[in-house]
C-alpha cells in the first residue's frame, strides 16, 4: 500500500469543520459553561477568607459545573489540536487553538482559589466519595502554591512562555525535510528509513537527519531552554524540593517506587547489551551503530500492509477481549486514525479522547511490524477511553504511570499472538521488533531520564547551548547503551516532543511497560475472569493512588521483586532471540 492510500482521520462525527454552525455552537456552549463555573465561585465566595459555610452543597454544585465545562472542552481541544498536528500551516486552526488557550485561561485563573478551597474541605463532611483523592491531592497542591495573584500571572504568562515554546518546537519540526537517495522527504519519513533492511539507506538517512536537526538547532535549543527555564523557576517558587518531585506527585508514585523500578532497570543493562551484541552479530557487525537499532533482523522481511495490520490486530484482540476488539474494529471502520506521514504533520503517535468514550489516533505508519504493534498500542488507549466513557472528567484525569496500562496489554497480546501463530520464518523479525521497542522503553528512556535530570540541574543556573544539549544527550546514551553502540544520536533532545510538552514524561513509559507485563502475567493465570477486574481498574485510574490500585492485584510497587517479574518476561525474549541468532 502506498503512502498516498493510507487513511486520514475523519472528524465529521465530532465537528463537520472549523467554520461550521456546529463548531460555533459548541464554542458558545463552552463559554457558557465556563461562565457558570465562574458565577458559582463568586456566589459561594470560593477563595475568600469567609466562604459561605455550605460546603456539601457548594462542593457538588461546583464539581458538577466543572465536569460540564471539561466535558465540553474535550472534543473542541482534541479537534483543534488534531488539525494543528496534521496541518501545521493551517493558520485558522492555529489561531482558533490560541483562542481556546486564552479561553481556558479563565478556568486556570480560578484554579488557585479552587484548590485552596478543596484543600480545607473534609471528605467525610462533603460526602466526597470517589472524589476523595481530589481533595487529598488539593492539600498537597495548596502547600506548593504561590499567592493567588502569582498563580494567575503564571497561568497567563505560560501562553507566551512554555506553551509558545512547545508550539514552536512542533511547528518547526513538522516542516523539517531532508534529502535521502535524491528525494526530499519530511523528517518523519526520513526517520522511518531507520527500518530499512539496507544499511546504506539507514546510514544515509541517519546522517541526513542529523544534518537537518543541526540546521534547526538554534530555535529548538531556544525552545527547550524556554520550557525548562520556566518550569524550573516555578518549581522553586512553589517550594518543591527539586524538579522531579512535582512529576512524582503528578504520577501518584513515591521516590521509593521510582527507585525500586530504576534499580531493576540499571541491573538489567548487561542483559540488554547482550541483546545489542546478538543483533550486531546477526547483522554481521562487531557493534551496532545508532542507525542499526531499528534494522530488521531475519531472512524474511515481511511488509505489513494497512489491510493486513487491521485484520491481524482485530483478530487477535478478540481472543483477549471482545470489547477491546470491537473498539479497534470501530476505529478502523470509522477512520479514527490518521496514518499517513506527510509534510506539515507531527511525528510519533498518540491517541486522544474526543468524548463519549470515542477517540482519534495519530500515527505515521510504515509497513513494518513495529508500526503494527504501535497501532495496537494506541488502540489500547482508545479501549481505555471507552472504559472511562461514564466517568466524570474530573475523575478521568489519571497519571502517566497508568496511562500506558491498556496500551501495553494490547501490544503484548498482539506480539505474543504473532510469535505464536505466524510462520516460523516470520517469528524472528517479530521477536526482534518487539525487543527493539522494549529496549527503547527500558534503555533509551532511562537515558532520557538522565538527560532531563542533568538539563534541569544546569538550566537552573543558565541557558544551555545546542552543543551542550548534544553533549549531555550522548553522555546519557553512553551511560545506558554503554559500549554496545559504536555511534549515538546527539540530537535526540530535538527529536522527542515530550521534552517540550511535559517534564519527566519518560519514566512513566518504563513503569507502564513493566506494570503492564505484570498484569499480562496475571491474565495468563486467570483467563477470562481477569477482564472484569481489569476494566474496573481502567475505569478507576483517576480515583486512587497508583500503589493502591496495584495492591488490588497483589503487587507491591516498592519492592524490586515486582519489577523483576516484568523484566524477567523481557529476559526470556532476549535469550530466545540470542539463541536463534547464535549470539
Amino acid at each position: 500500500m502506498s503512502a498516498q492510500s493510507l487513511p486520514r482521520w475523519d472528524w465529521s462525527e465530532v465537528f463537520p469543520g472549523l467554520e461550521t454552525p456546529e463548531f460555533e455552537k459548541a464554542w458558545q456552549d463552552l463559554e457558557g459553561k465556563l461562565a457558570k463555573v465562574q458565577e458559582l465561585c463568586e456566589r459561594h465566595r470560593i477563595g475568600n477568607r469567609d466562604p459561605i459555610p455550605e460546603d456539601r452543597a457548594a462542593f457538588w454544585e461546583i464539581v458538577g459545573a466543572v465536569n460540564d465545562f471539561l466535558q465540553a472542552l474535550t472534543p473542541i481541544r482534541a479537534f483543534l489540536q488534531g488539525l494543528v498536528d496534521t496541518e501545521s500551516t493551517n493558520a485558522k486552526a492555529q489561531a482558533k487553538l490560541s483562542e481556546l488557550q486564552k479561553l481556558t485561561l479563565g478556568f486556570e485563573r480560578l484554579r488557585p482559589r479552587f484548590v485552596a478551597w478543596l484543600a480545607r474541605l473534609d471528605p467525610a463532611e462533603v460526602g466526597a466519595g470517589p472524589y476523595r483523592l481530589l481533595l487529598e491531592e488539593a492539600r498537597v497542591r495548596a502547600q506548593h502554591m504561590m499567592s493567588e495573584a502569582e498563580e494567575v500571572l503564571a497561568a497567563e504568562l505560560t501562553l507566551s512562555g512554555g506553551t509558545a515554546w512547545a508550539k514552536l518546537h512542533g511547528n518547526v519540526t513538522s516542516l523539517i525535510t531532508a534529502e535521502v537517495g535524491g528525494k526530499r522527504l519530511p523528517i518523519t519519513a526520513v526517520r522511518n528509513l531507520a527500518y530499512s533492511p539496507d544499511e546504506r539507506v539507514r546510514k544515509e538517512a541517519y546522517e541526513a537527519e542529523l544534518s537537518a536537526w543541526k540546521a534547526h538547532e538554534v530555535p529548538l535549543a531556544a525552545a527547550l531552554n524556554g520550557v525548562k527555564g520556566e518550569v524550573s523557576t516555578l518549581n522553586r517558587k512553589r517550594g518543591w524540593k527539586d524538579d522531579l518531585e512535582p512529576a512524582l506527585f503528578r504520577n501518584r508514585i513515591t521516590r521509593e517506587i521510582l527507585a525500586a523500578m530504576q534499580a531493576v532497570v540499571e541491573e538489567s543493562f548487561p542483559l540488554w547489551r547482550r541483546y545489542f551484541q546478538a543483533k550486531a552479530k546477526a547483522l554481521g557487525k562487531e557493534r551496532l551503530d545508532w542507525w542499526d537499532l531499528f534494522a530488521p533482523v531475519g531472512q524474511s522481511v515481511r511488509r505489513w500492509t494497512w489491510a493486513e495490520a487491521q485484520a491481524f490486530i482485530v483478530e487477535n484482540l478478540s481472543q483477549f477481549s471482545p470489547t477491546d476488539a470491537a473498539i479497534a474494529r470501530t476505529a478502523f471502520a470509522q477512520n479514527w486514525i490518521d496514518a499517513e506521514p506527510r509534510v506539515g504533520k507531527r511525528g510519533g503517535a498518540y491517541c486522544t479522547h474526543v468524548g463519549q468514550g470515542k477517540s482519534r489516533i495519530l500515527a505515521n505508519y510504515e509497513e513494518s511490524f513495529d508500526s503494527v504493534s504501535t497501532l495496537a498500542h494506541e488502540l489500547g488507549h482508545a479501549y481505555h477511553n471507552w472504559c472511562l466513557r461514564d466517568v466524570p472528567p474530573l475523575l478521568r484525569q489519571y497519571p502517566m504511570t497508568l496511562a500506558e496500562t491498556a496500551s501495553i496489554l494490547n501490544e503484548t497480546v498482539v506480539v505474543e499472538a504473532a510469535l505464536r501463530t505466524l510462520p516460523e520464518a516470520e517469528r524472528l523479525p517479530i521477536l526482534e521488533t518487539y525487543l527493539q521497542g522494549a529496549a527503547q522503553v527500558v534503555v533509551d528512556i532511562h537515558s532520557r531520564f538522565l538527560f532531563e535530570s542533568w538539563v534541569f540541574a544546569r538550566r537552573a543556573k543558565r541557558e544551555l547551548t545546542p552543543d551542550e544539549f548534544c553533549a549531555l544527550m550522548v553522555e546519557a546514551q553512553r551511560a545506558t547503551y554503554g559500549e554496545a553502540l559504536a555511534t549515538y544520536h546527539p540530537y535526540m533532545w530535538a527529536v522527542k516532543p515530550h521534552y517540550y510538552g511535559a517534564d519527566f514524561y519518560n519514566f512513566p513509559y518504563t513503569f507502564g511497560l513493566l506494570f503492564g507485563l505484570g498484569l499480562y502475567e496475571r491474565y495468563l493465570e486467570e483467563g477470562e475472569k481477569f477482564l472484569a477486574r481489569y476494566e474496573e481498574l481502567l475505569a478507576s485510574v483517576g480515583m486512587y493512588p497508583v500503589a493502591e490500585l496495584a495492591q488490588r492485584f497483589g503487587f507491591d510497587l516498592a519492592s524490586p521483586a515486582f519489577w523483576r517479574q516484568g523484566m524477567g518476561f523481557l529476559a526470556e525474549k532476549i535469550e530466545a532471540f540470542a539463541s536463534q541468532v547464535g549470539g
